[in-house]
């Protein structure tokens, strides 16, 4: 935006030398190449310097998430994202977020799948001094059975808050189950109500020694930050910590599935639901060569396929089935995400519009897909939509939390970390030929789970949870 706004600038007054004078000055301000370092105990460094403001993103990010859990401990990674933040010999429980507000930053931490992640935000200067509580938390966490006792409770609550009351979690979490038979991805994020009553401190404290190992960590820093002496900072910090091996990971290989799967989920809901996820292929990564193989081309495909359907306001599900005079949807979308460690998934799903079945809407989302199959989808629209889809990833390059959090998920996942440069350029190349094809490819019965929430009356005496208070996330 700020490119944008002194280019206009310079058309405007037409001044050579002022045009000269604000494109030098843009340059030399705008976000720099990141560059990535191996510290001497293997953890990977990331730096990506960026002038615009007197401000520092730190990142932590560990590449183990629930996929890596095993049965009867599901949602561990979570809890112990909690753990972590409940002391070290030198820091007690409550202090780390409490320094960090004396430094003027922000703090949190997240889990989902496929990684655990923890960021603070600073004025630049203090980047050494979260530098310092990051490192040692994550070499020295400790706790008490007592004090994990209490924190589960309040994990317990989470889910309770967040799932158990919200009836599309729920139906979700059950559609997940059932679409995934081998892969860890059948697991909820944040465990089975079972498992989380059966957890004991000691499960967190195994899971925290096999998988927070320097080379399992990448350290991601963005901002106002000069490479070098973040280096020099990063290993006087974390450079020192021990290595350990990471453990073998096993594949855990989704099979072939051969016929549709359909749920019939019951919850308390004042609207029916449904949602249709297949399963289609991803972006992996490549130990060399070319970036993406053909599954890798067909995900970029998919992507822009997402974008055709529910990418803009008065994309297609909108106006075929929201905006029209008979509509069949209260709403409608589509969700693709291309880069996952595990498998990865195509969604529809919508609210039938009030006399509409959830057949009928069912019918219309597949009716859309199949439209693209047979008809395709002009040169403008796809262009259209790779134009707003580059906007986007432009405008996130303002945050530079944004632009650790890219670098950083990008690393989780194994691709390069210029992929998301990458995939702008390479979704420009995408033709409506290619949308077209995996419209007509992937979108049949075999590889598809249907899950349709049946609404069941409302308890009028049930009283809405309150607010979870200390949520981290």
């Amino acid at each position: 935006m700020l490119a944008f706004l002194k280019a206009n600038f310079c058309l405007a007054t037409k001044s050579l030398a002022m045009c000269g004078l604000l494109l030098t000055g843009l340059a030399q301000a705008a976000p720099q190449q990141s560059q990535q370092f191996t510290l001497s105990n293997g953890m990977t460094l990331i730096v990506k310097p960026d002038h615009r403001a007197p401000t520092a993103v730190h990142m932590l990010w560990v590449r183990v998430g629930s996929m890596d859990e095993v049965d009867g401990t599901s949602g561990v990674a979570h809890v112990l994202e909690h753990m972590m933040f409940k002391g070290t010999p030198t820091v007690k429980a409550g202090d780390f977020s409490r320094r960090v507000a004396a430094l003027g930053g922000r703090e949190n931490a997240f889990t989902n799948r496929d990684y655990t992640g923890y960021y603070q935000q600073i004025p630049a200067q203090r980047l050494g001094e979260v530098m310092a509580l990051e490192a040692d938390r994550f070499a020295n966490n400790q706790w008490s059975d007592e004090e994990f006792r209490k924190e589960l409770e309040v994990v317990k609550e989470e889910r309770r808050l967040r799932t158990e009351d919200n009836p599309h979690a729920r139906l979700f979490e059950a559609m997940t189950a059932t679409a995934f038979q081998t892969s860890p991805y059948r697991r909820p994020v944040v465990g089975w109500m079972s498992d989380l009553e059966a957890m004991v401190a000691e499960d967190a404290r195994n899971f925290y020694r096999r998988w927070y190992t320097p080379s399992n960590a990448a350290l991601v820093v963005a901002g106002d930050v000069d490479p070098p002496a973040v280096l020099l900072m990063a290993e006087k910090y974390y450079g020192g910590i021990t290595a350990a091996e990471v453990p073998v990971r096993k594949p855990r290989t989704e099979p072939t599935q051969s016929g549709l799967r359909r749920l019939n989920f019951k919850a308390s809901a004042e609207q029916a639901y449904v949602a249709l996820s297949f399963k289609v292929p991803g972006i992996r990564p490549r130990s060399g060569g070319e970036l993406l193989d053909a599954d890798g081309q067909d995900a970029l495909a998919l992507t822009l396929l997402a974008a055709v359907l529910d990418g803009y306001e008065g994309a297609r599900l909108d106006r075929a089935l929201t905006q029209a005079d008979d509509r069949i949807a209260d709403n409608a979308g589509a969700h693709y995400g291309a880069t996952a460690r595990g498998p990865v998934t195509f969604m529809l799903s919508g609210v039938p519009a009030d006399g509409k079945s959830s057949a009928a809407l069912e019918a219309a989302l597949r009716a859309q897909v199949k439209r693209v199959a047979d008809e395709g989808v002009s040169t403008a629209e796809l262009q259209r939509v790779v134009n707003q889809w580059t906007a986007a990833e432009v405008y996130q390059q303002d945050s530079v939390f944004n632009q650790a959090r890219t670098l950083g998920s990008n690393w989780a996942v194994g691709l390069p970390l210029n992929f998301d440069v990458e995939l702008l350029a390479r979704l420009r190349q995408v033709t409506p030929a290619q949308v077209q094809a995996v419209a007509a490819r992937y979108f049949g019965d075999d590889e598809l789970t249907v899950a349709t929430l049946l609404p069941q009356p409302l308890d009028p005496l049930r009283k809405p949870r309150p607010a979870l208070a200390g949520a981290r996330h």
